[in-house]
């Protein structure tokens, strides 16, 4: 188990099945993305109820494994049908 996992999740029926923060629909894109616009860790944990800086961390952590291919993601439907 990754440090990671304990914050992030994909299932099927909650948001398209993207990853996210776990017992919420905060997608891990959405962390991301404010991320790269310049926001703190802090300021995003703010704007975001429920949204911790251990799962901002953890987000982190996760987009790194995934860059490194470190980790396998499955393929969208889409694409293997």
């Amino acid at each position: 188990m990754k440090p990671y996992d304990k914050y992030i999740e994909s299932k099927p029926g909650v948001c398209g099945g993207a990853p996210v923060i776990r017992g919420t629909r905060i997608r891990l894109k959405v962390v991301l993305d404010n991320l790269a616009e310049g926001h703190t860790p802090e300021e995003i944990v703010k704007e975001y109820p429920g949204l911790t800086l251990e799962a901002v961390y953890a987000a982190i952590a996760y987009a790194a494994a995934a860059a490194a291919d470190e980790m396998i993601m499955p393929l969208p439907a889409a694409l293997t049908a």
